[in-house]
Parts: structure tokens; sequence; C-alpha cells
């Protein structure tokens, strides 16, 4: 299995980024996706989820009408819309996939390798 995330980069305060991950080697259509992010020193917590059928999401309460999560079934892939980013959303950006856990704890089975996200001041 492989969870390639793209689209990180620098952007200033209040600008957008669009984060995707690629997904390889597993039936995508049976997987709840989570989107994660570290930030230095700091512990991996959980941003969105969305299930397999699309039909629920999750998002941590700082990113609520900020981020969106999306995915397409068939190009096997799950985004991460973020709108009037904060210097302190930078942090690496992790995709997860899960075929029973959609929650935010980092209990999904398959981790991509993270996609760094700056946002100056």
């Amino acid at each position: 299995v492989q969870l390639q995330a793209s689209g990180g980069g620098l952007v200033q305060a209040g600008g957008s980024l669009r984060l995707s991950c690629a997904a390889s080697g597993l039936t995508f259509s049976n997987y709840n996706m989570g989107w994660f992010r570290q930030a230095p020193g700091k512990e991996r917590e959980f941003v969105s989820a969305i299930s397999w059928s699309g039909s629920r999401i999750s998002h941590q309460d700082s990113v609520k009408g900020r981020f969106s999560i999306s995915r397409d079934n068939v190009k096997n892939t799950v985004s991460l819309q973020m709108n009037s980013l904060k210097p302190e959303d930078t942090a690496v950006y992790y995709c997860a996939a899960d075929r029973i856990h959609m929650g935010s704890l980092p209990e999904y089975a398959y981790w991509g390798q993270g996609t760094l996200v700056t946002v100056s001041s």
C-alpha cells in the first residue's frame, strides 16, 4: 500500500493550498481516509477525515470553516482544501487510510510520507 501526499508549500497567512493524497495497492473505495499534521516539537494531531463513501466527514475544531476534505473513488485520491491559512497551520501533513477507523486517533493502518505546509505571517 502506498499513500503519496503532495501539494504542500510556502504560503502567506490568509492564503490557500490544496493537498492531495494518491492511494495505490488497496481498494480505495473500501477505506476511510484521514489527514493529520505534526508541527515541530509537537505531537501528531488530527485534522480531517472522510468515510469510504464520502457521506461522513469530521474536522478538528480549529480548522472548521476553513478546511474541507473530499475524495474521488475513481481516481483513488483524497484532497484537503485549506483556506484562510494561519501560521499555526504550519506542519507536515500526513494522509492515512483505514478500513474501520475514521476517528481522530492515529489508529489508521496505512500512512503516507507527509508534505510540508509552511504559512508565513
